[in-house]
């Protein structure tokens, strides 16, 4: 097991107000709306259920309990209440619920580790919308890989683990040397954010793999992989210009130092 605990942070120039707002809101909504996970009403009437996104219909059903025909084992599909307003909101209120102490906790850890580097980088208001278009294209992954995987569409997803892989993905291509503390076994070692990251994903590729042919353990890999690879592809477009004038050096001085109003 490779837990990253932090990260080199001597270069960051801003505080990063929005990440701390972030971890604060998911803190809030874990404790005051879902009443610590025992509020289903309000947790499963906003989260993302693949079926209500395809279709623009919400669903309402009672909690039933299935059976998976190649194995006989049994699973608890949960309740689907009424949602307020348009499905299509539960695609961003989901970032903001999670499952259990647990889930939350190893989210907001990554999110405090890594998040504040990529803030660092793009500013509060460009992190911000970062964040929130990755976690829309994970949660969107999900969605799409429950209808083309032929799985439970009625299965509601939930936690903001599609919009930090968006956060990992942007920090592995910014910072991939950047030294991460992390503890593996029961030691803590140093390593660059490649490894540190590449396991990660790469244990996200085949773990999702390897639920095609067997029942899920309640993670949607494919939101993970989706903001992963969002992370990656957008964070150059969110980067400012004189973000990337600054960490090109071979530029013109008169290129790279000049006065805004």
């Amino acid at each position: 097991m490779l837990l990253p605990i932090a990260d080199d942070n001597s270069d960051r120039k801003i505080t990063p107000y929005i990440n701390y707002l972030l971890i604060v809101a998911n803190v809030f909504v874990f404790l005051f709306f879902q009443q610590l996970g025992s509020n289903e009403l309000f947790t499963y009437a906003w989260s993302t259920v693949p079926a209500e996104i395809l279709t623009g219909v919400d669903q309402v059903r009672p909690a039933m309990l299935l059976q998976i025909p190649e194995t006989g084992q049994q699973f608890l599909r949960p309740a689907l209440y009424e949602t307020p307003g348009s499905v299509y909101l539960t695609l961003f209120t989901s970032m903001f619920m999670h499952g259990s102490f647990a889930h939350l906790a190893g989210n907001m850890l990554y999110l405090w580790i890594f998040g504040d580097n990529i803030e660092n980088k793009l500013g509060h208001l460009r992190y911000l919308l970062f964040y929130l278009i990755t976690g829309l294209l994970a949660a969107l992954s999900h969605v799409f890989s429950t209808y083309f995987l032929a799985q439970d569409p009625f299965i509601p997803s939930l936690g903001a683990s599609g919009a930090i892989s968006g956060v990992l993905g942007a920090y592995l291509i910014l910072f991939p040397h950047r030294k991460v503390h992390a503890i593996f076994v029961w030691f803590i070692v140093t390593i660059p954010a490649l490894l540190a990251l590449g396991v990660w994903i790469a244990f996200q590729i085949i773990s999702g793999i390897g639920l095609l042919s067997s029942q899920s353990d309640g993670v949607a890999y494919a939101a993970h992989i989706g903001g992963f690879v969002a992370g990656i592809l957008l964070i150059k477009i969110f980067v400012p210009k004189e973000a990337k004038d600054f960490a090109n050096p071979r530029q013109p001085f008169i290129q790279r130092y000049h006065g805004r109003r």
